[in-house]
């Protein structure tokens, strides 16, 4: 008898220790989660919200069910406040671009420092490393909870005017930049007029020739048709990347269960190793197909060598030494050992 109801005892102690678990879910969750990216499906930084969302209801057998806001809608379409809007509640779990969110967290302008990267390589050494670790830390300590490093690409320079070889052709060009003032630094360092756009902006300021020219990924160049819109003329130059956050609002987060948690993990895990390789496909090397699609549109494409991008180094380097004081020293530091070739 003294065995039964200590058996007893210890079940209904079992019993008692689920009962958060699964009034979570009965009760807590929300019907929908609100995911906020930049761009649509179209788009792999899209295409990768929709991945995320498809794979944490797979694998959460539907308590956790996510609609995709893209546009930055949920913040009327100003990508800039994405941060907020995930720190507010707003936002519930976002992709979000490390230059969009920028403003908020300073150590995230490190992948905007000009050339500090040479290549996919260099992007991989950052985010998957130490480097990465410590930036996830600083996120986190603002209030959200990064999960996974995605991707948006390098950005290129695109114009409607002149090729783009040498500093001295970037002299008076309108430039459309993100709300970053880091943005704002470079381009007018080398002698360009940086106008600020979101990217909802940005498509009609080109067609009406209001801005001569923008930076942006390839994939975004090619799949946006920039070149019907007058931008016939690219110069690779690979100055900056634009690694994406796969990110929870903390609320949500800790309103979820451990297993639903490390579901929506793993989820994330998935989507942007696939996001990554979406967004690399066609521009990796020796054919690149995705530069003959643009070439095919009517686009001259300049590709600056070694020398070339060394001019553009040097006529941005003030603007370099300015924001790895804004970032932290120490970090720069480590995140130029780590990409030293």
């Amino acid at each position: 008898m003294r065995f039964a109801t200590g058996w007893l005892r210890r079940a209904a102690a079992a019993l008692l220790a689920m009962v958060p678990a699964f009034g979570a879910n009965a009760a807590d969750y929300k019907s929908e989660y609100r995911l906020s990216t930049v761009l649509p499906a179209t788009f792999a930084w899209g295409a990768a919200g929709e991945r995320w969302a498809a794979l944490v209801g797979e694998k959460t057998g539907g308590r956790i069910a996510i609609k995709m806001y893209p546009g930055a809608s949920l913040v009327d379409g100003d990508q800039t406040r994405e941060f907020a809007g995930l720190l507010n509640g707003t936002i519930d779990m976002a992709i979000g671009s490390t230059i969009n969110w920028s403003p908020q967290v300073e150590a995230l302008n490190l992948f905007s420092l000009p050339f500090l990267m040479h290549d996919f390589a260099d992007i991989d050494t950052l985010t998957r490393g130490p480097v990465g670790r410590e930036l996830f830390r600083i996120v986190e300590g603002r209030g959200p909870v990064p999960l996974a490093w995605g991707e948006n690409g390098f950005r290129e320079l695109s114009n409607s005017r002149r090729p783009i070889t040498s500093p001295e052709d970037m002299k008076g060009l309108k430039l459309r930049v993100v709300g970053s003032p880091l943005f704002i630094d470079t381009m007018a360092s080398l002698g360009a007029i940086p106008v600020e756009l979101s990217w909802s902006d940005a498509k009609p300021a080109l067609a009406e020739r209001r801005v001569d020219g923008q930076e942006n990924p390839l994939g975004i160049f090619l799949r946006a048709n920039l070149a019907g819109l007058g931008q016939t003329h690219l110069t690779l130059w690979e100055y900056v990347a634009d690694p994406l956050i796969f990110a929870v609002n903390r609320e949500v987060w800790e309103g979820w269960t451990p297993a639903d948690r490390e579901a929506v993990r793993q989820a994330a895990v998935v989507a942007a190793a696939e996001n990554v390789a979406a967004a690399r496909r066609g521009l990796e090397g020796d054919q690149r197909p995705l530069l003959r699609e643009i070439e095919a549109q009517g686009v001259r494409i300049v590709t600056l060598d070694v020398a070339g991008k060394q001019a553009f180094r040097a006529a941005t380097r003030s603007v370099y030494d300015k924001w790895a004081k804004i970032i932290g020293e120490d970090l720069v530091r480590r995140a130029e050992e780590a990409v030293k070739h």
